[in-house]
């Protein structure tokens, strides 16, 4: 037995290594289908995002450079009213995050669309142009803190965020596999940008309404452009202010030099030069970019030059509303915002001014997702976290599968192992039995062989010592048969070729031949038989298997008893309803409660030192088993409250049988 445990040790551990690493490569690899399938429809959210910032600068920058004042120059060659003419950016923003749309002129003055004149504001729009002042104060204070070079807004200009600038960490996250990627290539939207809307500058011709509008300058106070511009052309040159035109207007620095001619004039020329070609003015725009005000705005503007001179027009964000904004549109009514968390800052020169949080409080996140967001929203970044990934769909199943498959394999190796230990063990006890025969038939023909001698060399010294040793042989001789009787009825059954002859019978005519027989060995042992059989119906029953039985629990009983001082061996019939109850009652030493219901077992005997010294084949109770099966019974062992044990037997009573 020692052999087939290490065998089945050694085999279950051949198969439980390579499974483990299959279930464990296989968890793993949900695993990773889990966190890719989170971090694609993370990507998904921070690309309509993105998208949303994209479409904003798309349409800021294509906006015309007239739209920054309260009336735009509409068609010189039509009639059109000023209200026809009045400007998209006079209304109100529709975007709540946006504070209002101005242009800083080259003086540095502010001019927006939201008013006809800063010098008559409506109390309704003071506060947004209150708002706007400060913004261009702060912005021209930045401005004119460094060198005027061509581009004097960069010193509040945000970092572009390229690949190779990202860390470690963030590169590695990025390389990382998508859940779509095996399969497509990647959407454009997914793909770094470093820029959102145009990265060049661009050159436009607008006409001079439109020179006049973004100048906000008095018709005579421009000059019709020329073939060749000035030597000087970043250098203003002021033209004595008209009478007629308002402070605000005198002090505007709108084009490089003036003539006094009228707009009429202005406007034919443009329509007829000498060549026949179309005059107009040129402008650069250059890219939409941003600068930080303060930790509550942020300045998104485009440069525009005219003729030398450089106007910024743009809009201010609140940051504040913008991240709530951001949230509120893309990630707080979706579903992954019951467990994950979205984190939006505002960021300065490496320093965080403004924060928002929204979503599920994660706790140690599994999951980290960060876009870093391009210009001209550099100062943007998104963090996605997750503390607990959902679990996918075939997590579950792969669990029962695998559950199963371990029952079912463990099943299997104990089932194995019970048939194996049940065949060895029984091998062991054939083994047993053929040695305790052989010692059983040894003993009563060794017997039967010496008084046999003795008879025959006279050795008796009377005629009735003569007959005591003819007892002796005649008790040998039965103890001999009933031995091989045993062995040809527990083979005959085991085969199934013993017939069990059912007949109504009475069970205390079968009692008085077991006496009989049984007599001889209780008187040469001591032990005093008790019968008590009450009033019990008559029932079917195998006369001569009831007659086997009955002598092997006694034989059992005298067997095992024989060191117990009391010396008493008793039968009982009784009837419980539908069943005659037969019980063998002795004093002996018992049984141990371990071997109760393996003593009925082919060969089995409990090692104990009794069983040793008192020997026997371990058939006797197999025998009364089969038996009592076979007449469609039950038997049961159990031990006594004070000494010996009781074997019972039930047999059913017919029903026509009772009825009589």
């Amino acid at each position: 037995m020692k052999r087939l445990k290490l065998l089945i040790m050694i085999f279950c551990a051949a198969l439980c290594i390579p499974l483990t690493y299959l279930v464990g490569r296989t968890f793993q690899g949900l695993e990773q289908e889990e966190t890719a399938k989170l971090r694609y429809f993370g990507e998904k959210l921070f690309d309509e995002m993105e998208q949303e910032l994209s479409n904003l600068v798309i349409r800021e920058e294509s906006r015309p450079v007239d739209e920054y004042n309260f009336y735009t120059a509409g068609n010189p060659t039509s009639d059109d009213t000023p209200e026809s003419r009045r400007s998209t950016l006079s209304h109100p923003p529709a975007e709540s995050y946006i504070s209002g749309y101005f242009q800083n002129n080259p003086d540095g003055s502010l001019q927006t669309p939201i008013v006809k004149s800063t010098a008559h504001i409506p109390p309704e729009q003071a506060s947004i142009v209150a708002r706007l002042r400060a913004v261009n104060t702060i912005f021209n204070h930045r401005r004119l803190s460094e060198e005027d070079s061509a581009k004097p807004e960069s010193i509040a200009q945000q970092p572009v965020i390229k690949e190779e600038s990202l860390s470690e960490p963030e590169l590695k996250k990025k390389s990382e596999p998508g859940f779509a990627d095996p399969y497509l290539n990647p959407p454009e939207a997914r793909r770094f940008k470093s820029y959102l809307g145009k990265q060049e500058n661009r050159t436009e011709q607008i006409t001079a309404r439109q020179a006049l509008s973004m100048a906000a300058a008095a018709p005579n106070k421009i000059k019709a452009p020329s073939a060749q511009p000035p030597a000087a052309a970043t250098e203003s040159v002021y033209d004595a202010p008209d009478e007629n035109v308002s402070a605000e207007h005198s002090s505007v620095e709108g084009l490089s030099w003036y003539r006094k001619d009228s707009a009429s004039e202005l406007f034919e020329s443009q329509r007829s030069a000498p060549d026949g070609t179309r005059m107009g003015f040129e402008v650069e725009v250059a890219p939409l970019q941003s600068v930080f005000i303060d930790p509550a705005g942020i300045f998104m503007f485009r440069r525009v030059m005219m003729e030398g001179s450089i106007y910024r027009q743009g809009f201010v964000i609140e940051s504040g509303k913008f991240l709530r904004h951001l949230a509120d549109n893309h990630f707080s009514d979706q579903p992954m915002a019951r467990f994950t968390r979205l984190t939006l800052s505002v960021s300065h020169q490496g320093h965080t001014v403004d924060v928002l949080e929204n979503g599920t409080d994660t706790g140690a996140a599994k999951f980290t997702l960060t876009r870093f967001f391009p210009q001209p929203f550099g100062f943007l970044n998104a963090t996605l976290t997750c503390g607990s990934i959902p679990a996918s769909p075939g997590r579950n199943t792969l669990s029962i599968m695998l559950g199963s498959l371990a029952g079912v394999m463990l099943i299997g190796l104990f089932a194995i192992y019970k048939s194996v230990h049940t065949l060895v063990d029984l091998s062991e006890r054939r083994s047993t039995f053929v040695s305790s025969v052989t010692h059983e038939l040894k003993t009563p023909l060794t017997n039967i062989r010496m008084y046999v001698e003795m008879l025959q060399q006279g050795i008796a010294p009377t005629p009735e010592r003569e007959q005591d040793y003819f007892n002796i042989l005649g008790s040998e001789s039965a103890r001999l048969s009933r031995l091989i009787h045993n062995v040809l009825e527990l083979s005959r059954l085991e085969k199934q070729q013993r017939h069990i002859h059912m007949a109504e019978g009475d069970i205390e005519d079968v009692i008085d031949e077991v006496t009989s027989i049984i007599r001889q060995s209780l008187d040469q042992d001591g032990f005093t038989l008790t019968v008590e059989c009450g009033s019990v119906p008559a029932f079917e029953f195998d006369r001569e298997a009831m007659i086997q039985i009955l002598i092997n629990l006694i034989e059992n009983s005298i067997k095992f008893g024989k060191s117990s001082p009391k010396r008493r061996v008793t039968l009982s019939v009784s009837g419980h309803g539908n069943q005659i109850r037969i019980s063998v009652s002795d004093t002996g030493p018992g049984i141990p409660r371990h071997a109760l219901k393996k003593v009925f077992d082919d060969f089995y005997r409990a090692d104990t030192r009794l069983n040793q010294t008192a020997g026997g084949t371990g058939i006797g109770l197999a025998l009364v088993k089969k038996y009592v099966k076979a007449m469609g019974g039950t038997v049961t062992a159990s031990n006594n409250p004070e000494a010996g044990c009781t074997i019972s037997i039930c047999l059913p009573i017919k029903n026509d049988t009772v009825g009589r």
